[in-house]
């Protein structure tokens, strides 16, 4: 069926297949997040309010029925709060970006999404490990075999480098430069930015003899981390490499790893120890690659918790205790192609 032109989903359309990624260059799992947002909406319309997808416009949207999609959200669908806060952070981008292109039409829509506000969420602690964790971790994985070789190069990388997950996915042989005493590495973030990091002598040293290992020190294209079946490694395979560690560890030393850990758990690690170490707020956000200082002051907090643990241990053992711790949308209205 063909849409009115200047529709709500003609601008949508546009909104994914050329602004987001043309314009502002933003990652595909940005862009994927935000389509599943949209891709829930377009259901929520069709299952509850009765309206199909080529009939949804800008005026279909008032303060209540954005209010009862995000409710739907978390009663219908399970979502956290948090995840409700982020479906209405892609509304509100793509209201905003309507609001621009044709004003008359998305005004009173932009109106609306700016009158909601954010639900509180419980504050959650950001896991990390510990120093005797992480000297664990790295004890596990065999360097003998190929694959033991290959994850104890990954998470001693991850570490040394506080990359995330798709950052390690990216990198080339080509980003890498060696030196005597250390590596420079170019690290390509969120919406490509990039930044230009150090990692310490040991860690470069094992980074460099694993590629040397693969036959891969000339070819600068090439990924450093591949998998069994892909030259270039996956989010979800590292995953599936943390959590597989970690639960061997788990079993091995039940004491430890009581918390529930990511590869981004790696990351929080990396900046807790760098500001424990005594090493300046500012050096960590650079290092990180941190737009906001506020984002990376978020692990003051984390070293502060680690500072308290050690202090209740010391207390606990030299004082004398009282005598009394995916996406998978069903209908939608025959949900527009370029959502899918």
């Amino acid at each position: 069926m063909r849409r009115k032109n200047d529709s709500f989903l003609d601008h949508l359309e546009y909104y994914f297949d050329t602004y987001l990624p043309t314009a502002k260059g933003l990652a595909r799992s940005t862009i994927v997040s935000y389509k599943a947002t949209f891709r829930l909406l377009v259901e929520f319309m069709y299952t509850v309010k009765g309206i199909s997808a080529d009939d949804i416009s800008f005026n279909s949207f008032d303060e209540k029925v954005i209010t009862d999609f995000l409710d739907w959200l978390e009663s219908e669908r399970n979502c956290s709060v948090t995840t409700r806060n982020q479906r209405l952070s892609a509304i509100a981008a793509f209201s905003n970006f309507a609001q621009n292109r044709d004003f008359d039409s998305a005004f009173t829509f932009r109106n609306c999404i700016s009158k909601i506000p954010r639900k509180k969420a419980a504050r959650k602690s950001r896991s990390s490990f510990t120093r005797d964790e992480v000297k664990v971790l790295f004890e596990i994985p065999d360097a003998r075999k190929e694959i033991g070789l290959r994850d104890k190069t990954l998470l001693c990388f991850m570490y040394a480098s506080g990359a995330r997950a798709q950052e390690a996915c990216n990198l080339t042989v080509g980003d890498i430069q060696f030196f005597n005493d250390r590596a420079g590495i170019n690290i390509y973030g969120k919406g490509q930015k990039a930044r230009r990091i150090g990692i310490p002598a040991g860690a470069a040293d094992m980074l460099q003899k694993y590629i040397a290992h693969r036959n891969i020190t000339h070819d600068a294209d090439r990924h450093v981390f591949s998998s069994q079946t892909h030259e270039k490694m996956t989010v979800s395979c590292i995953e599936e490499i943390f959590a597989k560690y970690v639960d061997l560890a788990r079993r091995k030393h039940p004491d430890l790893f009581r918390n529930n850990y990511t590869p981004h758990s790696m990351r929080h690690t990396t900046a807790t120890h760098m500001l424990e170490a005594g090493v300046p707020l500012i050096v960590v956000k650079n290092f990180l690659g941190h737009v906001s200082l506020q984002t990376t002051q978020i692990y003051t907090e984390v070293s502060l918790n680690t500072l308290n643990r050690e202090l209740k241990a010391w207390n606990d053992k030299w004082f004398i205790k009282g005598e009394s711790d995916s996406i998978n949308s069903k209908g939608g209205g025959s949900i527009p192609l370029f959502l899918r």
